[in-house]
């Protein structure tokens, strides 16, 4: 496959430790001021407040290896790691996460006019939750970087998944959940060993406890508060892309908390443009949020780059009750960018449809995979998705993390 000459995005080199296990990581930058970051000592925002994202030499790494190379390797996210930030393989710390199913759901499809609809189904993953790519990689590389504890606020399935890979790296973590999070995901949390508090509140309630612990010798690891967990979550993209036969689809439906998942799809795929392994078109990607948590979609309808705080935000679908999500420029750029949209669903219709789906295709979603579902069927019924786009879900978790969704069903 040709790959376009380009300059390297990291314009630099790449880190000593990587020329030994073939990442080509380079360093971080901030997408809002530009400025450059050293990569080889831990990190949290930049000085101006933004989150920052990881670069690197894609020049290098597309002389040193092609899709071709990475379909004879094992099947999990590590496939990619040329492109992800951890050098030295020591530190890897893995459950055997990634490379998820891409799932034809023709039956369900067709019932709502999407014949070519897809799911990509997290729920197959350690921990049950997409949260486990993030915290594998993660949890790597703040191992590599000489972090011994890991603390971070949660609304129930990442800190699940950065309290077991944390066990599994040998470091300690901290984690503050509110008392509604799904309750496996707090038994997750003790079987790994972590510490372990239980706030009455919201995930920003929790992040202010957490705020208070952290120190020289804790670190905080909040959502896009360290720039890796971004990079777990992009090579969902990268598996889209593969398994598509390196192409992609017209439409990918995400539902959309902090975001980490769509702004790493985002960079995933624009790192493989850049490439040339797949082709120009960029899917157009949609933010899926809860008609009682909606701050992105707000925003996007104003046509502004800033979300304004929600007030009083709850929602079956838990992980997507993020009412500041502190990457919400770069949820927006990611929409505008590729002629998204942003569309709230309600928690009626996103329970039925997720009993509509598992009664025609036999999968239990969780219930924000659910809201995408509900997201397409309403998009297609606009006509914003054509019946003849390809249209890619991500099923964020298992249904089975979540058995009150059945109890809260409404009646038929």
């Amino acid at each position: 496959m040709a790959r376009r000459r380009r300059p390297p995005v990291g314009r630099g080199t790449p880190l000593a430790s990587s020329l030994m296990s073939g990442s080509f990581l380079t360093g971080l930058e901030c997408p809002r001021c530009g400025a450059r970051h050293d990569a080889t000592r831990p990190q949290n925002l930049c000085s101006c407040g933004s989150p920052l994202l990881a670069r690197y030499d894609l020049d290098a790494v597309g002389q040193a290896v092609g899709p071709t190379d990475i379909a004879g390797r094992a099947a999990d996210l590590w496939r990619y790691r040329e492109l992800l930030p951890v050098g030295d393989p020591a530190h890897i710390a893995t459950l055997g996460e990634g490379w998820t199913p891409l799932l034809p759901a023709a039956r369900y499809g067709a019932h709502i006019g999407v014949p070519r609809l897809l799911v990509k189904d997290e729920g197959l993953v350690p921990t049950g939750s997409f949260k486990a790519r993030g915290a594998a990689v993660g949890v790597s590389r703040a191992s590599e970087l000489g972090i011994r504890h890991v603390a971070m606020p949660t609304n129930g399935n990442a800190g699940a998944a950065w309290a077991l890979y944390a066990a599994r790296a040998g470091l300690r973590a901290t984690i503050a959940m509110p008392a509604a999070a799904p309750v496996i995901t707090r038994k997750e949390c003790v079987v790994a060993g972590a510490e372990l508090y239980i706030v009455d509140g919201l995930i920003g309630d929790a992040g202010r406890l957490i705020a208070g612990l952290i120190g020289e010798t804790v670190f905080d690891v909040s959502t896009l508060k360290e720039p890796y967990r971004l990079e777990g979550k992009k090579t969902m993209g990268y598996e889209i892309a593969e398994q598509l036969g390196w192409r992609v689809p017209d439409v990918i439906l995400y539902p959309t908390g902090g975001g980490v998942g769509l702004i790493g799809i985002h960079k995933a795929l624009g790192e493989l443009r850049e490439l040339g392994w797949i082709g120009d078109k960029a899917p157009r990607l949609v933010a899926v949020q809860s008609t009682v948590c909606a701050p992105v979609v707000a925003a996007f309808e104003a046509g502004a780059r800033r979300a304004t705080p929600w007030p009083d935000a709850h929602t079956v679908a838990f992980g997507i009750t993020v009412p500041a999500p502190l990457g919400d420029e770069l949820i927006l750029d990611a929409l505008y960018a590729t002629g998204g949209t942003a569309i709230a669903v309600d928690d009626a219709e996103l329970l039925a449809d997720l009993r509509d789906f598992g009664a025609r295709e036999g999968m239990w979603l969780c219930p924000e995979g659910a809201a995408c579902l509900t997201a397409a069927r309403r998009l297609r019924a606009t006509g914003w998705i054509g019946a003849d786009d390809e249209v890619v879900i991500l099923n964020t978790g298992t249904g089975l993390k979540y058995p009150d969704s059945v109890e809260a069903w409404p009646e038929s």
